[in-house]
């Protein structure tokens, strides 16, 4: 080992300039281009001051255009600037100068450019001998390689000839060898390596590669060195072959086909696929390049030297790395995680890898996509999404056959060579957006590939050879189950992925959205701030939807508003928004407490719903006018609603006594019953009971409290049935402003899913007959005093 070095020097508060695809190396003199605004205003601050030092660190990728210290090395060069040329209004060419390690120990900010407090690294004090002999080798090695290399830079033969110490030897090398022979990771690494030993070794290895890579170029019978690969030098090998065929004049074709037979080799096919790909890589041999048949021929035959016959990842089934994955990635969700860890845990002990096919069922944006990255993620798969929307062709799903132009295989082949085995977590996205036609039903074609007695034969049209899909995780997305096939439903697992609550909307923004759409505009929480207030403003007059996208979009407009003004040249440090700068942006609030701005009106009555988008408020309206008894439905009501509506108007026929009402109450006057937005309702049976409050409020003349909300299906002999989506129906009347709820008594276990901090917040009145609602929800209607202290009517059906 090298002698120990000196004790870090005392830290350095400095500048950091991030570099892209590049490294720079104690010692080493490089021009770069500075274009990006932190960078910038960083270069115009050392032209101010003389002498000052600045740190540079690599990119650990060269895509990240504004980086942060996560993008960013650990370990750099200190450098002081040569030169600083102005090329444009906002671009300079800045020459640095080399001078030593350092380590950054803490990061002081971002803006207005990077800043850090960094220790310089010291060089041990001497080399040991190990170290010298290596250098030795290094040196001779690359005057070899300059043999090869004539476009080397001049000084790097004085480098050989004049630099001594092993450490800064290794260090100038890899500073002037070529980049496409030696990448940023690599000549990181030997930045990263204190110990000279190390250093050295890592340089030789990087000289050594490429000097046996060029030696099999120039000698096709040399000796391949251990750390060159067979694939490599066949590579070489090959382009040699195909340089001297284009020097004959000869045909590339018996080179394609020797190429396809050599995938085909690779691919590890089972005996049918390959017994079918030798007979047609027979045919292709006979047929000319020119032909249409031929380039069917190679199309197909590439396709089953592409597929992941036998190819897979590791399983990392573990509970614990689950549970913390979908902690990471989704907030609130209880019940659904533990679903999903439950279906881990048995993943885990069952050896067949068989088992349910999940299904998340919820409205958009809560997250049902992204759960399905999170298992691929937490059980170290690879993971593929095919969206299904839309979808009306049974050829989607199991490929087109080859006599046809253009055919290809069906979605799940296709997925499955994207991401290289066979064994990936695959996510159906809007399985209940499929449709059907004259070109077949792809639902149909699904039910064997989502079968795990069969699936492990699974036989594409284009491939027309059986091909195991049982190693595949299937999971599907659906906004509504009704829309799903009886036959595939079954298949499946279902699993409910309710909304969120105003809380978790606003922990999720707090820890999820905002962060990300600061990332993604180039912004810091130095920056810009959202506290919670304005969280909440946002979600409560800007959104109204079960989900968080729309959220997302108008964070993201937020911060597109303080991006412009930055990018015009504003100072903006430390903003914290408030409603004005909210309104400012994004305009007038669009939603506003629907209860706090409606009054008592006979003949109105608000019931719950449920739709694609979760739970809604169905406000139900009756008014009469003179006429003979006619009575109208309106409001594209579905057969359902209107049958609730029949029993509704019928129950208060057959009890106008009880009702206090005339017997001929109907004769003389015309019912108009109206349900706005009842279209877009799934659950229709659940509206009878509020339309039938409404009708007798309106009978009566005694208004429906507007602070409360009625649900349940009514029958012809009072009986208030049990309703679902119940969840969903609470939440929206939480969100709603909704203080007091009528539900079915044989409903009041379904509460037990409903979040605590909703139920707090709200009260509930079971009930089992009609008889009960009016006087929980008419203004003028005396309570019963026999009601039970939990709110629980105690009156039997």
């Amino acid at each position: 080992m090298s002698l120990p070095s000196a004790p870090p020097g005392p830290p350095e508060r400095v500048g950091i300039l991030p570099l892209r695809n590049s490294v720079l190396f104690p010692m080493s003199i490089i021009p770069i281009n500075v274009g990006r605004p932190r960078s910038v205003r960083l270069v115009e601050d050392l032209a101010a001051r003389e002498g000052a030092l600045v740190g540079v660190l690599s990119q650990r990728s060269g895509d990240v255009l504004e980086p942060t210290f996560e993008d960013l090395a650990q370990t750099g060069t200190l450098a002081r600037v040569v030169k600083i040329i102005r090329l444009g209004a906002a671009n300079y060419s800045v020459v640095l100068n080399g001078i030593g390690r350092f380590r950054v120990e803490r990061e002081l900010g971002l803006e207005p450019f990077m800043r850090a407090e960094v220790t310089r690294l010291a060089e041990p004090a001497a080399p040991s001998d190990r170290a010298k002999g290596l250098a030795i080798r290094l040196r001779d090695s690359m005057r070899r390689l300059l043999e090869f290399l004539p476009n080397l830079p001049r000084e790097t033969s004085g480098i050989l000839d004049n630099v001594r110490e092993p450490g800064a030897l290794a260090d100038l090398i890899a500073s002037n060898f070529p980049e496409e022979h030696a990448p940023v990771p690599a000549r990181q690494a030997i930045l990263d390596a204190l110990d000279v030993e190390t250093r050295v070794e890592l340089a030789l290895a990087l000289v050594e590669r490429q000097l046996e890579i060029h030696r099999t170029r120039s000698e096709l019978g040399g000796l391949v060195h251990e750390e060159l690969t067979r694939s490599q030098r066949d590579l070489v090998l090959r382009e040699q072959i195909r340089s001297i065929r284009d020097e004959l004049g000869e045909s590339a074709e018996d080179d394609e086909i020797e190429q396809l037979r050599e995938r085909i080799a690779r691919a590890e096919l089972p005996d049918e696929a390959l017994r079918q790909a030798k007979k047609q890589l027979a045919r292709l041999a006979g047929m000319q390049a020119q032909s249409a048949e031929y380039q069917l021929t190679r199309n197909y035959v590439e396709w089953l030297a592409d597929l992941p016959w036998a190819k897979t990842t590791p399983d990392r089934v573990d509970v614990g790395e689950v549970r913390r994955c979908l902690e990471e990635d989704h907030h609130g969700l209880e019940q659904v995680k533990r679903r999903i860890v439950e279906y881990t845990a048995v993943r885990q002990l069952r050896r067949d890898k068989k088992g349910p096919i999940l299904l998340f069922v919820g409205p958009p944006g809560v997250g049902k996509t992204s759960l399905g990255r999170s298992i691929a993620r937490a059980m170290g798969r690879r993971y593929a999404r095919i969206a299904l929307g839309g979808v009306r062709d049974e050829a989607e799903i199991r490929g087109h056959r080859r006599t046809y132009v253009g055919a290809l295989p069906g979605r799940i082949l296709q997925a499955l060579k994207k991401v290289g085995t066979r064994n990936p977590v695959l996510v159906l996205d809007e399985v209940d957006k499929m449709g059907a036609d004259l070109r077949g039903d792809p639902a149909a074609a699904l039910l064997e590939a989502l079968d795990p007695e069969q699936n492990d034969t699974f036989v594409d049209h284009y491939v027309d050879l059986p091909f195991d899909l049982s190693e595949i995780v299937f999971l599907a997305t659906a906004n509504s189950r009704s829309e799903i096939p009886e036959a595939l439903r079954d298949r499946m697992e279902i699993i409910e992925v309710p909304g969120y609550t105003r809380t978790e909307k606003r922990a999720i923004a707090r820890s999820f959205l905002a962060p990300k759409q600061l990332r993604e505009h180039g912004l810091t929480s130095e920056i810009l701030s959202f506290p919670d207030e304005v969280i909440d403003l946002v979600v409560d007059q800007y959104t109204r939807e079960a989900g968080v996208r729309g959220l997302e979009r108008e964070i993201a407009a937020l911060c597109r508003a303080v991006a412009v003004r930055l990018a015009e040249g504003e100072v903006v440090r430390g903003e914290v928004l408030d409603r004005e700068r909210v309104e400012r942006v994004l305009g007038v609030p669009r939603h506003r407490p629907e209860v706090a701005e409606r009054h008592p009106v006979a003949g109105v009555a608000t019931g719950l719903g449920t739709n694609a988008a979760g739970g809604d408020l169905l406000f139900i309206e009756v008014t009469r006018m003179p006429g003979k008894g006619e009575i109208r439905v309106t409001g594209n009501l579905r057969t359902v609603m209107k049958e609730s509506a029949d029993t509704a108007l019928s129950f208060v026929r057959a009890h106008a006594t009880e009702l206090c009402l005339a017997p001929d109450w109907l004769d003389k006057i015309d019912l108009h019953l109206h349900v706005p937005r009842a279209g877009s309702a799934e659950d229709a049976a659940s509206v009878g009971l509020p339309m039938f409050v409404a009708v007798t409020s309106l009978l009566l003349g005694a208004p429906a409290r507007t602070d409360v909300a009625v649900t349940g299906e009514l029958t012809l002999r009072g009986a208030v049935l049990p309703v679902g989506g119940v969840k969903a129906k609470v939440l929206a009347a939480h969100r709603a402003g909704i203080r007091e709820l009528v539900l079915p008594a044989r409903n009041e276990r379904d509460l037990e899913e409903v979040p605590a901090e909703v139920l707090r917040e709200l009260s509930f009145r079971f009930v089992h007959r009609v008889d009960q609602v009016l006087p929980l929800v008419l203004l003028d209607a005396e309570r019963p005093a026999e009601d039970s202290p939990d709110g629980v009517d105690a009156a039997s059906p």
